[in-house]
């Protein structure tokens, strides 16, 4: 076991992959010589190689069109886009193409491929470089997609991820790339290295896809989240003395429906909590879900908290983003009803 940040396990993890299965390949924007804008990639070119690990030309529709031939011929491209954000004109390659093509060949093709993409606020990118767009892919029948809050999980989940027959969406919160932090601050209060939850096991097996963790135990509420926000709904239980349970998604798709189940009819009360626009993300599935196959253990309706309905702000991220005081504010109502 070894302490790890997010960046270093996502390394470890291509690294892991290339040396196994030669016709996995990485590429994208800045991804080779220099090692990715946030240097995921580093030291992959050099070990491996321009033909496995290459930089390409700045354009995302032909980054995944790209992928989604290569993937269909027996190759396992891991591509990266540069900031979630820039995945918009590659979209129809990813919906119409990659994730129909099982369907539309009656299984004769399949599309292994992974799409990574750092997400979410944390550098003061604003509208174009912080945005949360899980529910646009969620939605889409033939994708699976995760998002990881822990260096092991950002390591097992991009494991499975390369491995799975179909193609993956990978979408790592950037603002815990190097540690996890109290929600008021705007770097990390602790560095992974130095933190428990950044122990990785480098050479664990692979984590499967659609299985959630429980971040901390409860009997009061649960809280339903993934990414950045595991790490403020458990600052906000610390913070409040409020005994929540945090249950970890970790994939959004296939979720663990099951210990969805298992914990709100333990505490009878629900909180989902993301970093998205409120409106029609990916929370507003949780929150049927639970209503679903909950309604006789609920003790009062499930509550949101989530990103304000407009684009990303520069100067008020930190207003935008669902601080442990948001979260702690949903609890202490949500037991009071």
């Amino acid at each position: 076991m070894t302490h790890m940040t997010m960046i270093e396990a996502i390394q470890n993890a291509h690294d892991v992959a290339m040396a196994e299965d030669d016709r996995v390949v990485v590429f994208g924007q800045d991804v080779g010589f220099f090692g990715g804008v946030f240097r995921c990639t580093a030291g992959l070119q050099k070990k491996y190689g321009k033909s496995r690990c290459f930089d390409t030309p700045i354009s995302e529709l032909g980054i995944i069109g790209a992928a989604v031939g290569m993937a269909a011929y027996g190759m396992k491209p891991c591509v990266e886009i540069q900031f979630a954000d820039y995945m918009y004109p590659a979209y129809d390659q990813i919906v119409s193409e990659a994730a129909r093509l099982r369907y539309r060949s009656a299984g004769e093709f399949t599309c292994p491929m992974v799409v990574r993409m750092p997400t979410g606020g944390g550098i003061y990118g604003a509208q174009t470089h912080s945005q949360s767009p899980e529910a646009l892919f969620t939605h889409v029948t033939g994708l699976k997609t995760v998002v990881p809050s822990t260096p092991a999980d950002a390591r097992g989940l991009l494991l499975s991820a390369i491995a799975d027959p179909d193609p993956v969406i990978v979408l790592e919160p950037k603002r815990i790339y190097n540690g996890p932090f109290d929600g008021h601050h705007d770097r990390p209060v602790v560095s992974w290295k130095k933190h428990p939850l950044g122990e990785v096991d480098t050479a664990g097996a692979p984590i499967p896809l659609g299985k959630a963790a429980v971040r901390r135990e409860g009997e009061a509420l649960t809280v339903l989240t993934y990414g950045t926000m595991v790490h403020v709904a458990l600052a906000a239980a610390e913070e409040t003395g409020i005994d929540a349970e945090i249950v970890d998604l970790r994939t959004l798709l296939p979720v663990d429906l099951d210990q969805i189940v298992r914990s709100v009819e333990k505490t009878g009360r629900c909180i989902v909590l993301h970093e998205a626009t409120l409106t029609c993300g990916y929370g507003a599935e949780l929150v049927s879900l639970v209503q679903e196959h909950c309604f006789y253990s609920l003790e009062a309706p499930v509550v949101r908290v989530a990103g304000w309905d407009t684009p990303y702000p520069h100067a008020q991220e930190w207003t935008y983003f669902p601080g442990p005081a948001r979260v702690g504010e949903a609890m202490t109502r949500l037991l009071q009803r």
